[in-house]
């Protein structure tokens, strides 16, 4: 099934658990101070009118830091950085490759289902010590409100680096 949205990477398999490094990417935010699943939709509406308004096109997956709440939109790498302006709302971020645990999921964009999967990874990455969490659990969401939950693919990532021997 193709979509119609550029993806800023591949998504990690339902069920799988895997290590793998993100790529740089330029991304806009709105935060809270509330927790993300209190205030997704709040997140979310500044966004959308930023990138519409500038003619942006929307591009997945939707990335979360839960609390407080912080919701990241990817932009493509053919949007020019001059279309790019921090406003009241929003914020412009550039990030360097990363790497991160990903576990993949089905189902709706929940707190309980992602504190689930990031308890999941969390045990995951304490029964694999090649790894070290050096961050948070965010979200990582793939699919827009009108599919239904148990279609929904979403992510959990925690960053991490390599265990040095």
């Amino acid at each position: 099934m193709s979509s119609a949205y550029e993806q800023a990477f591949a998504k990690t398999d339902v069920g799988e658990f895997e290590v793998k490094a993100l790529p740089p990417a330029r991304l806009i935010a709105s935060q809270t101070d509330a927790a993300y699943f209190d205030e997704n939709n709040r997140l979310f509406r500044p966004l959308f009118r930023y990138i519409s308004s500038r003619d942006i096109a929307m591009t997945t997956p939707v990335e979360a830091e839960i609390n407080p709440g912080v919701m990241y939109f990817y932009i493509g790498a053919n949007v020019s950085s001059d279309a790019l302006d921090a406003t009241d709302n929003v914020s412009v971020h550039g990030l360097p490759e990363r790497l991160v645990a990903s576990l993949g999921v089905r189902g709706g964009y929940k707190e309980r289902n992602f504190n689930k999967a990031a308890a999941k990874l969390s045990a995951w990455l304490l029964k694999n010590p090649t790894y070290e969490a050096i961050g948070e659990a965010r979200g990582v969401f793939w699919n827009g409100p009108f599919i239904p939950g148990f279609f929904k693919r979403f992510e959990v990532h925690i960053p991490v680096q390599l265990v040095k021997e």
